[in-house]
C-alpha cells in the first residue's frame, strides 16, 4: 500500500492528515491500522520503536470507529507519563479535526483532578491516561469503563520500568472481558510477557525491525576513557559536533546535576531534568529544550521517561545502563521517522563486556573511535562556523545602510587578513582551551599495566590512602554498602579498593590513592539514614603495609550485592587491628579489641 486513502480510513480523517503533511504511512501504520479497522479485530502486539508512527498506527483506526452517538468512553489509551499521555491527546484532537461529537480527555496526575473528571462527564469518548490518576478515578466511582471497545497500552515496557503493573492490572480487571487489547512496546521483557498471556485474546504479534533492538537509522559509537576523564571526554564530544541537540544519560540524580551544572559553569546550553525537580520546574526545562533554547538535556532514565522530543541528533550514554532494554530505549529517542542519529557511549576498559553483550542483543556493532584531540575539535569548529557564513540569508535591505561605514573602517585590511581576522573571532576560544590540553587517548591499558607494575615495583610502599569513617556495625555498614558508597559518592566504578575494617562503631578503608581528591570532595555533606557522614584520612597503619601489594583487594565496579575476590585476604595484625575476617566468605565482623589507629 501507498497511500492512506487505501488503509480505508473515513474521508473526514484522510482530510485531517491531509493539512498535517502526512503523505505514505509508515510500517508500523501500514500494517496496524488496517487490523485494528476489522469488524472483529484480534489483540495485537506491535513491537516497535518511539518514533516510528505508533500513535498514528493506533489513533486514527480508533477514531474512525468512535461512535459520536453514544457519550460514553470506548477507547481507553494507557502511557507511562503525563507528557506522553498529553501529546497521545493532542495527535489525536488533530487526527479528529474533521470528525465532529468526538470528545477526547487527557487524565493524569499533577493537575487538576475537577477539571478532568468534568472532561470526562462531558461524555468522552476516548481516554489518553496515565496508570496512577486514572486507577484513583476509577476508585473514586469518577470512570466507569463498562463499555470501553478496547484498551491500548503504549509504551507498556516502559510502564512495568516505573512500577506500573499493579495498577495496569487493576485498570484492566475493571474492563469488560470482551474488549480489545492493543499493546505498544519497544521491548518485550518477561514481566511484559506475564501480562500479555493474562489479558490479551490470542494475540497477533507485529514486529517492525527486529525484536528488542534499536531503531534502524542509529549510528553506535563508543569511545573508552579512564573513569576520571569522563567529564573531560563529554566535552570534548560536544565541542566535535557543533550541531549536537541531545540528551545525556546519568546513572543517579546527583551526578546528573553535577554534570549539568558543570557543563552550564562552562558555558554549554544545557540543563537537568531529575526526579527532584517540581512538576513547574520539569516543565520549565522541557519547553526550552525542545524550542531548542537547550542543546543539551542531562537526564536521568526515570525523568525522561515518556520524553517525546524530534529531531533528536544524540543520545549520549555518561553511564551505561544495567539493562540491555534501557539502553534500546536511550537511543530509539534518535534516529526516528527515517531520520539518521547517533548514540554515543562513554565507557571505561572495565565496560568493555557491557557493549559486547549489547551488540549480541542489538545485532549490531559499536565503532569505537579515539576521543577528538584539541586539533580536531578546533578544525571541526572552524568549518562549522565557515559553513554557517556560506548559507547565512543576507537581509540586504537592513545590512545596506551600515556598509559605507563598514567599508571605511576596513579598507585598510586585504582579503588574507580580514578573513583570518573574522574566523578568529569565533575560533579563538576553542584554540586557547586546547592547545595545552592533554591527550585523553593515552592507551588506557597502559595506563593500567603501568600502575600494577609500579606496584609489584614499589613492594612496602603505600599505594593506598587509608581512611576513617563514622560508621561502623551499629549502623548496618558491609563492606558491599561502604563499595556501593564510593561509587555513588564519587561516581566513578573503577576506584581500586584495599582493606576494609569494619568495627563496631567506626571503619577504615583503603583506596587508590590517585582518587583521595574525589573520595573526600564526594563524602562531604553526605548522609547515611539522617546520620552526617564524617571521612577523614587516617595514619597509615605501623609495620609498613599499607595496602601496597601487588594486587587490590576489591575493585569498586563490583556491584553491592557481593562478589568479592576470594584471593581477598586480610591483615592478621590482632594486636594492632582486632580480628579480621576474609570478606571473600560469608561477612561477620569484629567487635573492637584493643585497637590501636
Amino acid at each position: 500500500m501507498n497511500s492512506f486513502e487505501e488503509l480505508g480510513l473515513d474521508k473526514n480523517i484522510l482530510s485531517a492528515i491531509k493539512e498535517l503533511n502526512f503523505e505514505n504511512p509508515m510500517p508500523v501504520q501500514e500494517k496496524i491500522i488496517p487490523m485494528m479497522l476489522q469488524d472483529e479485530p484480534q489483540d495485537i502486539i506491535a513491537l516497535a520503536q518511539t518514533g516510528t508512527g505508533k500513535t498514528a498506527a493506533f489513533g486514527l483506526p480508533i477514531i474512525h470507529k468512535t461512535d459520536t452517538t453514544l457519550k460514553q468512553v470506548q477507547y481507553l489509551i494507557i502511557a507511562p507519563t503525563r507528557e506522553l499521555c498529553l501529546q497521545i491527546a493532542d495527535d489525536l484532537k488533530d487526527y479528529a479535526a474533521h470528525n465532529k461529537g468526538i470528545k477526547i480527555a487527557a487524565i493524569f496526575g499533577g493537575s487538576s483532578m475537577d477539571r478532568q473528571i468534568q472532561n470526562i462527564k462531558r461524555g468522552a469518548q476516548i481516554i489518553s491516561a496515565t496508570p496512577g490518576r486514572l486507577n484513583d478515578l476509577i476508585n473514586r466511582g469518577e470512570v466507569n469503563l463498562n463499555n470501553v471497545k478496547a484498551v491500548i497500552l503504549d509504551e507498556a515496557d516502559e510502564m512495568l520500568n516505573m512500577g506500573f503493573k499493579e495498577e495496569l492490572e487493576a485498570i484492566l480487571e475493571t474492563t469488560p472481558k470482551t474488549r480489545n487489547t492493543f499493546l505498544f512496546s519497544a521491548t518485550m521483557p518477561n514481566p511484559l510477557l506475564s501480562i500479555a498471556n493474562r489479558y490479551m485474546k490470542n494475540p497477533v504479534e507485529v514486529t517492525i525491525g527486529k525484536k528488542n533492538s534499536g531503531a534502524e537509522k542509529v549510528e553506535h559509537i563508543s569511545y573508552l576513557v579512564h573513569a576520571r576523564d569522563k567529564y573531560l571526554a563529554l566535552k570534548r564530544i560536544v565541542d566535535f559536533h557543533p550541531n549536537v541537540y541531545g540528551i545525556v544519560f546519568c546513572r543517579t540524580r546527583q551526578e546528573t546535576k553535577d554534570v549539568s551544572e558543570k557543563l552550564m559553569q562552562d558555558g554549554y546550553d544545557a540543563d537537568a531534568l531529575h526526579g527532584d525537580l517540581s512538576q513547574s520546574q520539569r516543565e520549565a526545562v522541557l519547553n526550552k529544550f525542545r524550542t531548542r533554547h537547550l542543546r543539551l538535556l542531562v537526564a536521568t532514565d526515570v525523568a525522561a521517561r515518556g520524553l517525546d522530543v524530534d529531531d533528536l541528533t544524540h543520545i549520549i550514554n555518561y553511564d551505561l545502563p544495567d539493562e540491555l532494554e534501557i539502553y534500546t530505549h536511550r537511543s530509539g529517542r534518535t534516529g526516528r521517522a527515517g531520520k539518521s542519529g547517533t548514540s554515543i557511549v562513554i565507557a571505561n576498559l572495565k565496560e568493555k563486556y557491557k557493549l559486547n553483550t549489547i551488540e549480541k542483543q542489538l545485532g549490531k556493532k559499536f565503532t569505537i573511535l579515539p576521543i577528538p584531540s584539541g586539533r580536531d575539535i578546533c578544525e571541526k569548529q572552524l568549518f562549522h562556523l565557515i559553513d554557517k557564513v556560506e548559507k547565512v540569508e543576507v537581509d540586504t535591505v537592513q545590512v545596506e545602510p551600515y556598509l559605507p561605514k563598514i567599508y571605511e573602517k576596513l579598507e585598510w585590511m586585504d582579503r588574507n587578513d580580514l578573513i583570518q581576522r573574522f574566523v578568529s573571532i569565533e575560533f579563538n576560544r576553542f584554540l586557547d582551551y586546547y592547545k595545552n590540553m592533554a591527550d585523553l587517548n593515552s592507551p588506557a591499558e597502559s595506563k593500567f599495566k603501568e600502575r600494577d607494575r609500579d606496584r609489584s615495583n614499589q613492594r612496602g610502599k603505600s599505594n593506598y590512602t587509608r581512611y576513617f569513617l563514622n560508621l561502623g556495625v551499629t549502623d548496618g555498614l558491609k563492606p558491599a554498602q561502604l563499595i556501593g558508597m564510593i561509587n555513588d559518592f564519587t561516581g566513578m566504578r573503577d576506584i581500586e579498593i584495599g582493606e576494609i575494617e569494619i568495627l563496631k562503631n567506626f571503619s577504615f578503608f583503603e583506596a587508590d590513592t590517585t582518587f583521595q581528591n574525589e573520595i573526600i570532595e564526594g563524602f562531604k555533606g553526605q548522609k547515611l539514614k539522617k546520620r552526617d557522614i564524617n571521612l577523614e584520612i587516617a595514619e597509615k597503619r605501623r609495620g609498613g603495609g599499607g595496602g601496597g601489594g601487588s594486587k587490590p583487594r576489591f575493585n569498586s565496579d563490583r556491584k553491592s550485592s557481593g562478589g568479592f575476590k576470594k584471593s581477598g585476604g586480610f591483615s592478621r595484625d590482632k594486636k594492632e587491628f582486632g580480628e579480621k575476617k576474609d570478606f571473600s566468605r560469608k561477612s561477620s565482623f569484629s567487635r573492637d579489641k584493643k585497637n590501636k589507629y
